[in-house]
């Protein structure tokens, strides 16, 4: 099966020295790609900027840093695919100009930052026509599976992976999740507090074609 899988966060510039960011560590999509390569399929991972060594056995390795970079070698790349599993935390918003310098303080007490959405990568996908199968990821802090449903049926997704990021144990950063699949058929999947190998490896036995999305 050939599988795609995105990791990690995008930065997004503001001038040349700083950056929206977020608090993803890649981990949990380097660990899905890894559980993947394991179970013999044939992986593309896309990652924005971590601090980890792509896994062995990769078929392709797509470096990117802002939401645009992955958007774009998303779809160079969703071709000959039968599954994305789309893990990385994507900037919702960047600068709508970026500054060609560094913005000084200059006696300032507050600034201004003028945003516009990036693209959404998920909901581009959603008129595939079920060329592949489409496993998004929902990172929440409250009604966690009430807004993990409506993400999944709003961007047509096969299924969804729901975790509570405002957790100290798990998500972002940790080496350990907690999650919930929820399919689009209304199943409900909950797997309990493991290491990301752990869940990766789960997650991958669960929306893999043997088992029918």
């Amino acid at each position: 099966m050939r599988v795609l899988i995105t990791a990690g966060p995008t930065h997004e510039p503001i001038d040349p020295v700083r950056y929206i960011a977020n608090r993803s560590s890649g981990k949990m999509g380097y660990a899905l790609a890894e559980a993947a390569i394991a179970a013999g399929h044939e992986v593309t991972l896309i990652s924005g900027p971590v601090a980890l060594q792509p896994p062995r056995g990769l078929s392709r390795f797509v470096a990117v840093a802002t939401a645009d970079e992955m958007f774009d070698a998303v779809h160079a790349n969703v071709a000959k695919i039968d599954l994305a599993i789309l893990c990385a935390a994507v900037a919702d918003f960047k600068m709508r100009s970026i500054e060609p310098r560094k913005i000084k303080k200059d006696g300032r007490s507050k600034m201004t930052l003028e945003l516009v959405a990036t693209r959404d990568i998920l909901a581009s996908l959603r008129d595939r026509a079920k060329k592949f199968l489409v496993v998004g990821f929902a990172a929440e802090t409250d009604n966690a599976i009430e807004n993990a449903r409506k993400k999944m049926r709003e961007k047509n997704c096969d299924a969804i992976v729901c975790n509570d990021v405002s957790r100290m144990d798990a998500g972002f950063a940790s080496d350990h999740n907690e999650v919930t699949i929820l399919f689009c058929d209304d199943r409900v999947i909950k797997i309990p507090r493991a290491t990301k190998s752990i869940i990766a490896a789960r997650v991958i036995d669960l929306v893999t074609p043997k088992q029918k999305i």
